[in-house]
């Protein structure tokens, strides 16, 4: 059964990380997969009422992976931490299965009261890297939070999260219909263009929608006055691209 669980976690650690060769590798070389398979033992420990001797294997898996985890928390199955330095996994933490943390992370509490004061990850979710998630807060099923985020609030399942403080993203069905009606395919995001520019570009995208919406109002009322409206097309914005790639 135990062996079970260990190669579930590894191959789970296969499916995330393409930069995985090997079983071998992934037993000697991954601190993330050593890191839960000793919090594994250390809250079991926990649990039989072992609380010291649950802290110092917790303390003595920091110094070997950089990674701390409460032997408190609670973990469900193929969790996976990649790279992992400097994550921190709180005490009343609750993490659901196949989620993904990246190096930097924090799952931290907000208060000095006793009982629940760390975050619950439902299945599914993923946090980025350097992403500080804080309080008793619930994280939906298959969420996603931003590198560098700092989430202070609870997210529905599915979302989004980005910024400081963690705000989520608005849909992208109207940014995408308004870029390819200007002749821009990228929609203001591109993996390699840096945040100012992706959100000004956003900003102008959501504005030009705002004013086909009042322009289309215009129209109607014009029309319904009997007034004629010429039909002419929007030219695409020839050249849009090249101009981005040049700033």
């Amino acid at each position: 059964m135990i062996f079970k669980k260990i190669k579930a976690e590894i191959n789970y650690i296969f499916e995330r990380d393409p930069a995985a060769q090997s079983v071998f590798e992934v037993i000697t070389c991954y601190p993330g997969f050593h890191s839960i398979i000793i919090h594994r033992l250390s809250h079991s420990i926990w649990n039989y009422n072992f609380k010291w001797l649950a802290r110092f294997i917790a303390h003595l898996s920091r110094g070997l992976t950089g990674i701390e985890i409460h032997p408190a928390a609670k973990i469900g199955k193929r969790f996976f931490i990649d790279h992992g330095m400097g994550v921190v996994i709180g005490e009343t933490a609750v993490i659901g299965d196949d989620c993904t943390l990246y190096h930097g992370v924090t799952l931290g509490g907000t208060s000095w009261n006793k009982g629940k004061r760390h975050p619950t990850l439902d299945n599914g979710v993923v946090v980025g890297a350097g992403a500080k998630v804080l309080g008793p807060i619930n994280i939906g099923e298959n969420a996603r939070i931003g590198s560098n985020s700092v989430v202070v609030k609870s997210i529905p399942a599915q979302a989004t999260v980005t910024g400081i403080p963690g705000r989520i993203r608005q849909s992208q069905t109207l940014r995408e219909k308004t870029a390819d009606k200007i002749g821009f395919d990228a929609y203001g995001e591109t993996t390699d263009m840096p945040d100012p520019i992706v959100e000004a570009i956003n900003r102008m995208l959501d504005h030009i929608h705002q004013t086909d919406k009042q322009m289309l109002c215009m129209k109607q009322a014009l029309k319904e006055a009997g007034i004629k409206c010429s039909e002419e097309k929007i030219p695409k914005l020839e050249g849009f691209e090249n101009i981005l790639d040049k700033n």
